[in-house]
């Protein structure tokens, strides 16, 4: 991924290496939806609706996270 490179919801690995990197403290089997899109939001070069995301976005998010880390 570019240093510069926008990130979107649809975005799920780029923003899940960011997770990682970012918020390794974080446990993805027991944080909260609510904390979670705010992480993401949050993130460096995100630049999606922060309308435009919904529980499935997040559970895939969440769902890529734990498999990464696992």
């Amino acid at each position: 991924m570019q240093k510069n490179s926008e990130i979107n919801w649809i975005d799920i690995y780029q923003i899940v290496d960011l997770l990682i990197q970012l918020h390794s403290n974080e446990n993805p089997k027991t944080i909260s939806f609510v904390k979670l899109r705010e992480l993401i939001v949050n993130l460096p070069n995100f630049k999606g609706d922060k309308n435009r995301c919904n529980e499935k976005i997040l559970e895939s998010i969440q769902m890529t996270w734990i498999d990464e880390i696992s």
